[in-house]
């Protein structure tokens, strides 16, 4: 039987909004924002989240965990880059953009018996949802047409799919949906206010837009954002707030920890202090207590206390296998063993 903890929740308990748009800090924190501001998480109750004492904020975040979910199991994905390198996008973390040195090439598309494999092998392992991510702009019909059919493959093996593509245009969530997709993942990265610091090559509503046409034909969303990469503190809370504050808040929010790749410009970031991580972990769960909160990238450098405490803090959710798109993921053995040390089980 599930133990029961008590929780009050606060008086400034959101509820959704009827629009997706750029939140600014300055409409969070006037009386006269032009949307009431009881409905939303403000950017300054969330820094006061991050500001209670580390043990207060966990017993908080993990009370509200237990309100909603089995604090014992975890969700498992698997992300398979099919299409790697070259993508035309600047953004400052990313390997793959063609405009960085790294050691990351420039793949063609894979073949639909290769990612088969691969989502065989996920399932064996224990994953329940497979993710396709390709390094893309944003697909072309000719780049579409053959993710199409990996996806209704993938689904017809009986797993969850997912896809991260890029920006979507008109028409191209529709199709997705008709093949079978169950999630698409486009993060928002971090708050609008540091956006620009980097990323130029797409505007922070173009990502909002996407969200909005996967939201029309009912897929589920999967959108969250890399923490590390030189925000403060209140960046941080920025994105949450962009986050929570959506009509519907994705079903799924990735937080991913800054990969440094050699030849990128983040590269040199000075590293977060893994306990913000983790206070952020525990934001995310208050602030959106229905969503799934996911360990993404960077889960390789945090070892297993700080994964512990993740869990601990609400985190219900990882990729899982050996890489991640063009990164390091902690091996399959490792993560089962983890499992079995903190007594989790897979979802």
């Amino acid at each position: 039987m599930e133990q029961s903890t008590s929780y009050s929740k606060p008086d400034h308990t959101p509820q959704p909004v009827m629009t997706t748009s750029v939140i600014q800090f300055d409409a969070l924190k006037s009386p006269a924002s032009s949307q009431p501001t009881e409905t939303r998480w403000q950017v300054e109750d969330i820094m006061a989240l991050f500001a209670l004492p580390f043990n207060d904020l966990l017993f908080q975040a993990h009370s509200v965990h237990r309100q909603h979910f089995d604090p014992n199991a975890v969700q498992v994905s698997t992300l398979l880059s099919i299409k790697t390198g070259g993508c035309s996008e600047d953004c400052g973390y990313c390997p793959q953009a063609a405009r960085y040195h790294t050691e990351v090439e420039n793949e063609p598309l894979m073949a639909l018996d290769e990612v088969l494999a691969a989502a065989k092998a996920a399932k064996d392992s224990g994953a329940s949802r497979f993710c396709m991510g390709a390094a893309w702009r944003g697909p072309k019909q000719k780049d579409l047409e053959p993710v199409l059919k990996m996806i209704s493959e993938v689904k017809a093996m009986g797993l969850q799919t997912c896809a991260t593509l890029g920006m979507l245009k008109d028409g191209q969530a529709e199709q997705l949906k008709a093949a079978g997709l169950d999630f698409y993942n486009h993060n928002l990265d971090t708050a609008p206010e540091f956006y620009g610091d980097v990323i130029t090559t797409r505007t922070y509503q173009d990502r909002l837009d996407t969200l909005d046409r996967v939201r029309s034909v009912a897929i589920n969303v999967c959108s969250g954002g890399i923490i590390g990469m030189g925000e403060s503190r209140a960046q941080r809370a920025g994105l949450l707030a962009q986050l929570a504050n959506m009509e519907q808040p994705p079903e799924s929010v990735p937080i991913n920890l800054l990969t440094q790749v050699e030849g990128t410009p983040l590269h040199g970031t000075d590293p977060l202090d893994p306990l913000e991580f983790v206070r952020t972990i525990a934001a995310a769960r208050i602030t959106m207590p229905n969503s799934f909160v996911r360990l993404s990238a960077g889960r390789q450098s945090m070892g297993d206390a700080v994964q512990a405490l993740c869990f601990m803090a609400g985190a219900n959710s990882i990729f899982y296998g050996e890489k991640l798109l063009t990164t390091g993921n902690p091996e399959v053995e490792a993560d089962q063993a983890l499992f079995t040390k903190l007594g989790l089980t897979k979802i």
